[in-house]
């Protein structure tokens, strides 16, 4: 299947972040090494996949499309922001030079995903599990808002021209 120009491949590293759109399958563990790091004493992972039903409907597979360009600047911003609202935990002195958080990365496949393998990778490391727990929520649930990214749903039974594009927060 062709693709829209718009929905291309991309990567963005930034201090203490990566962000991927890819076409390729997501490799959970070696995204989560990505984050790896001595001073982590915590690092969340959260693997969305795509599951074989929704409401009711026998799902055979899903496709994400993005606006590239802004959807990889937004994935930015979201762990920017990530960074600056994750609290520092009572158990580390305040003049401790580690960050709250040490390393975030959020992957989110593009293209076709059948069922049962991941389309998005969010890991978080920190000194504490307090803290990358709240903050692989906030970016699981800030990229379902914000990023241009729109998936199109596959059922059973159903004509292909009659999947609809869905925002990626359904």
């Amino acid at each position: 299947m062709a693709y829209p120009s718009t929905s291309t491949a991309t990567r963005e590293n930034r201090d203490g972040g990566t962000c991927v759109l890819t076409y390729e399958p997501l490799n959970v563990d070696a995204i989560m090494r990505t984050v790896s790091d001595d001073n982590a004493g915590a690092t969340a992972v959260f693997i969305g996949t795509t599951r074989n039903s929704f409401k009711g409907k026998v799902v055979t597979r899903l496709e994400y499309q993005a606006y590239s360009k802004l959807a990889i600047k937004t994935m930015v911003q979201i762990l920017q922001d990530a960074r600056e609202a994750a609290s520092r935990s009572t158990h580390q002195p305040p003049l401790h030079n580690v960050p709250s958080l040490i390393s975030c990365t959020i992957h989110h496949r593009l293209g076709t995903v059948p069922v049962g393998e991941p389309s998005i990778v969010i890991a978080v490391s920190s000194p504490h599990r307090k803290e990358a727990f709240a903050a692989c929520e906030r970016i699981l649930e800030d990229v379902k808002e914000k990023a241009q990214i729109w998936k199109r749903e596959y059922y059973e039974g159903m004509e292909e021209e009659e999947a609809e594009w869905k925002a990626n927060n359904c």
